[in-house]
């Protein structure tokens, strides 16, 4: 993320696009996919691109970036259209496609706080739910989003879903999520239930991320935690995987015949609760013969939009009993890329990729917890509470989420592994955000506690969350110097997204104060040495300039060893 000098909070979002263009004919019309014009419609929309503010800063020396308009808290959002060559209808997506739009993620990852992917609204399930699998240890927010009628025309959806999509893609959401009709949903727990209507998606089992009315409500207890490793992509899926549909009177040999080699998995979309017809031994039997004879991974999901799959009838317990897996309240659509994924897995046998399946990997199963809401281990929050004459449970709750993120903080400020422990079973998260949004982990960070870091990194700490002063937990390792912080914290995929005259800046200035320190913990963070600031001046011709020998012998020493993998200038920003 990019400061513009107490102006604005600038946040670069890249979209992968495609857009339509109307046709006519005797009165009917149709949309086909039209090249580059995307980018030049947005460029001349004063809604979505505020033409003077890019002109006038020279920070992004690529036209192509565009810039939202200012918003009420003076935040900016800069955003990059990238427009594949061949442009696809939703409905011919295949999983090509969908490793495509992974890799092209994975490549900028470093460089974006968050990606916008513009897609069809057919299949946007499908590709929702793949990419929620092949982007493993994903630690930033992927939006999907489109429209029911394109975005050139004036009565388009498009406009408002393009918009809240890149405003939600600033929040600290690490997930892949679709955004449509003012609400963000999980992405593998989505669906398409209107062709006609702008309220196209739907999340059956579970209830939005964030809600865009007048303000934005996001909830925060629902947001799965990110990873505590570095984001990788799995570019390798299963294309033998298949869906069938139970129906009344379905012949065995249709059965036999859909589970044929080389089928390795299959959805099975079953009535109720995952029923199937018990007084048909001919289809028992082949299930029982796919599941043990042949290998295949059977997974059981319900036809009915709501609801989960369980085992409350004997209709149901005949599907586990001839080795089919209870695919819960999964889509469809996720249990299809699901088994793509897992199937690919070489590294697990199968008897662990059928427990996989049976698993909540990425938010796709609902998992039962406890309510989170118990204060009565917390004598003062009790009195707290008492004094205000606060006795209902959202009332509660709110103090609850006004006290916590202090709590959270004083913790990690003592290196207090066992009352943050405490305060996460009761209810606490770890990327809660106090005053300042500073989470505890930028408080852990500050004071060099490692202890503390490594404990918040493992229960899926962000280490891309910004605090009101635009700082990243990376950041605060690096102004403190605490060298182990730094490396716990690059383990794990943190990086720095700062323009390189920035960072080259913070490197003259180390060099000029002689503070070979200071230059150690930008080096240990990914910053190129070689970066110059807004005169043109390096690091190293700082030093010489002004005879700075320790930051010299520490810049001459790290010439020799350079990091390949760095934040520098020639990778940044972004260049098609």
């Amino acid at each position: 993320m990019c400061i513009s000098s107490k102006i604005c909070n600038r946040r670069r979002i890249k979209d992968i696009s495609s857009i339509y263009w109307r046709y006519h004919w005797n009165g009917f019309c149709w949309w086909s996919p039209v090249p580059d014009i995307l980018y030049r419609k947005l460029r001349k929309s004063t809604s979505l691109n505020d033409l003077d503010y890019s002109r006038t800063k020279t920070i992004y020396e690529n036209e192509d970036f565009l810039a939202l308009p200012k918003m009420a808290d003076s935040k900016r959002i800069i955003y990059k259209i990238v427009e594949y060559d061949t442009l696809l209808d939703s409905s011919n997506m295949c999983m090509d496609d969908w490793i495509r739009i992974a890799t092209d993620i994975y490549k900028y990852y470093k460089f974006y706080d968050g990606f916008v992917v513009l897609h069809g609204t057919d299949t946007m399930s499908y590709t929702a739910s793949a990419l929620s699998f092949i982007l493993e240890n994903l630690g930033k927010p992927v939006i999907l989003t489109g429209s029911q009628i394109p975005l050139v025309e004036v009565r388009s959806d498009g406009r408002d879903n393009f918009i809240g999509a890149l405003v939600l893609a600033t929040y600290n959401i690490p997930e892949v999520c679709i955004y449509f009709d003012h609400r963000l949903y999980r992405g593998n727990r989505t669906r398409k239930i209107d062709n006609s209507s702008f309220t196209a998606f739907n999340s059956p089992n579970m209830p939005p991320l964030a809600n865009m009315g007048v303000d934005i409500k996001i909830d925060w207890d629902n947001v799965f935690p990110a990873s505590s490793h570095k984001m990788r992509v799995q570019t390798e899926l299963c294309r033998d995987v298949g869906m069938l549909q139970l129906f009344p009177g379905i012949s065995s040999q249709t059965v036999k015949a859909f589970l044929q080699t080389p089928l390795r998995g299959l959805v099975l979309e079953s009535y109720g609760t995952g029923n199937a017809p018990s007084n048909r031994p001919d289809l028992i039997k082949s299930f029982h013969e796919a599941t043990n004879d042949k290998g295949i991974i059977i997974v059981n999901c319900t036809q009915c939009p709501v609801g989960s799959v369980s085992c409350s009838y004997a209709t149901g317990k005949v599907l586990m009993e001839a080795g089919v897996i209870a695919g819960f309240d999964m889509t469809p659509e996720a249990a299809l890329t699901k088994l793509s994924y897992v199937l690919a897995k070489d590294e697990w046998d199968i008897e662990t990729k059928k427990k996989m399946m049976s698993s909540n990997l990425r938010g796709e199963l609902t998992i039962k917890c406890q309510d989170k809401l118990i204060l009565r281990d917390f004598e003062f929050l009790n009195a707290i509470a008492n004094s205000l004459n606060l006795s209902t449970s959202p009332e509660i709750k709110d103090l609850q989420i006004s006290l916590f993120p202090l709590l959270l903080c004083l913790a990690a400020l003592s290196n207090d592994v066992k009352t943050m422990e405490m305060l996460l079973e009761k209810g606490g998260n770890v990327n809660m955000a106090d005053y300042d949004k500073r989470t505890p982990l930028h408080v852990a960070s500050s004071q060099g506690n490692l202890t503390i870091v490594n404990y918040l990194l493992e229960k899926g700490a962000s280490v891309f969350v910004k605090d009101s002063f635009n700082s990243t937990p990376l950041y605060n390792a690096i102004y403190f110097k605490h060298f182990h912080i730094i490396e716990a914290m690059t383990r794990v995929g943190a990086h720095l997204v700062m323009p390189p005259t920035e960072i080259g800046d913070h490197l003259c200035q180390a060099a000029m104060r002689n503070d070979a320190e200071s230059l150690k913990a930008w080096y240990l963070a990914g910053a190129s040495m070689n970066l110059t600031n807004i005169d043109g001046l390096t690091a190293y011709s700082t030093a010489k300039k002004y005879g700075c020998l320790q930051s010299l012998a520490f810049l001459e020493s790290v010439s020799k060893t350079p990091i390949t993998d760095t934040n520098g200038i020639d990778s940044y920003p972004l260049h098609n």
